[in-house]
């Protein structure tokens, strides 16, 4: 008898074997970056988008970024002084976090710091962000830039979503003549409370991308001195 295709199995079997093929090729990578470039950057690339990333990568073409679990890169460079690829790597190792990404270059140092010093990406607030300005919605017509710029350059938002102003983001809309009002100004956020999910999109739907997105430096190794240098750039101290 046929088995039913809704009694099929699924094992895991590749899922892991794909799993630890990709942490092979990382661990393998990270430890020929360290045979090839003169230096190794520890980069934070928390709630990096796709775009962002993609823009670093061909900024620095001739280097090399690997981004990878931070377990993995740590393995690769060595978590214990014993364990280390190299001499002092087990420092830098220390220092993976987060969404951790490992910048391979023979660029000199002053060049990466001044980089990403000056990089800075404006970019939608996300929740549990904190709010990067007070937005206010202002009385009568609601435009598509929720009074972010001059009316006369702006345009009415599309009547279709009033719906979705009034159900979802619970702001108090009606239909008069076609067009979306309201009837007084209503406040999405108050600069520096932290957004929740509802704000975070309404911010979006308005287009107030006012978030900085900054990439964080932690510290470089430098092979031929085998020393590794912290620079803690766009890291906000904790005193």
């Amino acid at each position: 008898m046929p088995r039913s295709k809704r009694s099929k199995l699924v094992t895991l079997a590749q899922t892991d074997k794909k799993g630890r093929e990709n942490k092979e090729r990382i661990f393998d990578e990270v430890r020929e970056g360290l045979d090839t470039y003169r230096y190794v950057w520890v980069l934070y690339l928390d709630n990096v988008r796709t775009p962002v990333l993609q823009e670093i990568r061909t900024a620095w073409t001739g280097s090399k970024l690997i981004m990878g679990k931070k377990k993995v890169l740590a393995k690769a460079l060595g978590e214990k002084r014993e364990e280390e690829y190299k001499e002092n790597l087990f420092k830098l190792a220390s220092l993976c976090t987060g969404v951790t990404g490992l910048l391979f270059t023979n660029e000199d140092v002053d060049t990466v710091k001044n980089y990403f010093q000056s990089y800075v990406k404006l970019d939608f607030s996300r929740p549990n962000s904190r709010a990067p300005l007070t937005f206010v919605i202002p009385e009568g017509i609601v435009y598509s830039r929720g009074g972010q710029i001059p009316i006369d350059d702006d345009i009415p938002m599309v009547h279709s979503l009033e719906p979705t102003l009034r159900n979802k983001f619970e702001i108090p809309t009606k239909i008069k003549a076609g067009k979306i009002t309201l009837d007084s100004p209503y406040q999405v956020c108050q600069e520096g409370e932290k957004l929740d999910v509802r704000q975070a999109l309404i911010l979006k739907q308005f287009g107030v991308a006012a978030s900085e997105f900054k990439v964080k430096v932690a510290a470089y190794y430098d092979n031929e001195t085998s020393t590794v240098e912290k620079t803690e750039i766009n890291i906000e101290s904790k005193d």
